[in-house]
């Protein structure tokens, strides 16, 4: 069977619907893996062009196909305790919080993807908090990694980072047919809430954070899309939290409010308000 390849205005098109339906950015490098990712969805509905696609996402026949498409062209890839310094940070914060023990210490995971990000941060507060008032919100706009993150089950492969003592009180190593993976302790899942948000829309009501983490994100949005991205989730940074990000992403003439503190590092002065 002849492969069906995709034309550059065909190419054209999906850049556009990725943006509009999520703020991402497709550079032309992208082409191929638009075609690889959605070959699967063309070849189900049996149609015979990737423009036959486009017309049946644009068609609003279909809202859960759009869905699936959202959910193919987003990247989702990453580990548990993907850069540790964040975490040194995070365990810091939580240990401060301690002292505040009727103020719930929150913490906003807001491009979440499979998990392993939320889960991360709800062992450093687990041990560092304990039973005490703290919750880990888990976000992201793909329905089908959500539903990944909330199964916590995961090859032991993403958890080549995980210290040897948080291994062993929260996650459960995989016998016999499930060998070589991990299942998240039930207790430190319930502990942790995922929920769909598209961050280039309205922001449904989340409450405020002491942290929140929007890391390696950015590089696929272009600048206007950062600015209004960063704009509504600082609005939820309580004063003094922080904002963390990508190694490889900046927020220079992204927003003015947050100040540097380390790189990647940002922080809601007390008294600013969200701009």
């Amino acid at each position: 069977m002849t492969a069906i390849l995709i034309t550059d205005q065909e190419f054209l098109h999906f850049q556009r619907f990725i943006h509009d339906a999520a703020g991402i950015t497709l550079p032309s490098s992208k082409k191929a893996l638009v075609a690889s990712r959605l070959a699967c969805r063309v070849a189900e509905h049996g149609l015979g062009s990737y423009g036959q696609y486009l017309r049946l996402l644009m068609s609003q026949a279909a809202p859960e196909e759009v869905q699936t498409a959202v959910d193919l062209l987003t990247t989702n890839e990453t580990y548990f305790f993907r850069e540790m310094k964040h975490f040194k940070l995070l365990r810091e914060l939580a240990l401060e919080a301690r002292h505040r023990p009727t103020d719930s210490f929150r913490v906003w995971s807001a491009a979440s993807s499979s998990g392993e990000e939320a889960y991360s941060v709800a062992m450093v507060l687990a041990d560092c908090l304990a039973d005490g008032p703290w919750e880990v919100v888990g976000s992201d706009i793909s329905a089908r990694v959500l539903q990944r993150a909330r199964a916590a089950h995961y090859p032991m492969a993403r958890a080549n980072h995980v210290p040897a003592t948080y291994l062993k009180r929260f996650c459960l190593r995989g016998l016999d047919e499930y060998e070589g993976t991990l299942l998240v302790d039930r207790k430190l899942r319930s502990r942790v809430q995922f929920t769909q948000v598209n961050l280039n829309t309205t922001l449904p009501q989340l409450g405020t954070f002491d942290v929140i983490f929007l890391r390696n994100v950015m590089i696929y949005f272009n600048d206007e899309t950062k600015r209004q991205v960063v704009l509504r989730m600082v609005s939820l940074l309580k004063p003094g939290g922080h904002f963390l990000i990508g190694h490889s992403e900046s927020l220079n003439r992204v927003n003015d409010t947050l100040e540097q503190v380390a790189p990647s590092i940002y922080r809601r002065p007390r008294g600013a308000s969200a701009r």
